[in-house]
């Protein structure tokens, strides 16, 4: 016995996709710089100091001494020897005018003419402490600075942006299709 048999037969349908990427393009330029610094204003005033040594009396300790100095010294002790020359002769010649309250002025005014002055050792620091003055006023600076503002004129630049969207198409490459048969 022969039993009909149906048949069938199908294929699938297939599309196909067309793609197209999209295509985005970003540049960024830079900016444009425009940056001044103008320099600071600077003032300064001084006022110089003043140092002043006096070694007069120090180089006078060392017999160093000037011609003015000098002629001031012998004059001065010109004068000393004279009031001490004027003393001792009024002093003598009282003396001699008294002779009769007794004594021996004359052989007393020999022996003080024939002795020498008596000298003491001593040991003489040169030049003497304190002999060199110094005198010093310091000087004074006055520095104003005044800071000067930045200059910025800088400006930016927006960013290039350009986008091509993509595409996407679908083709029916083959349809679907069924066959039915009846084999007997």
């Amino acid at each position: 016995m022969n039993i009909p048999k149906l048949q069938v037969q199908s294929t699938k349908a297939q599309i196909n996709l067309n793609i197209q990427k999209p295509v985005q393009q970003i540049e960024q330029p830079s900016a444009n710089l425009d940056i001044q610094q103008p320099k600071a204003v600077l003032t300064m005033k001084t006022t110089k100091p003043q140092l002043s040594i006096d070694t007069e009396q120090a180089r006078a300790d060392v017999d160093l001494k000037s011609l003015r100095r000098r002629i001031e010294d012998f004059a001065a002790e010109g004068q000393q020897g004279v009031s001490d020359g004027i003393a001792r002769r009024a002093q003598q010649g009282t003396e001699l005018m008294k002779i009769e309250n007794g004594g021996n002025p004359i052989k007393s005014h020999a022996q003080q003419a024939g002795r020498q002055p008596y000298s003491g050792i001593a040991i003489k620091f040169v030049p003497s402490f304190g002999s060199v003055k110094v005198d010093y006023q310091p000087g004074s600076i006055d520095i104003q600075v005044e800071p000067q503002q930045v200059i910025n004129n800088t400006t930016t630049n927006k960013p290039i942006h350009n986008y091509t969207p993509g595409k996407v198409t679908v083709e029916m490459q083959e349809h679907s299709s069924i066959k039915i048969d009846w084999l007997v």
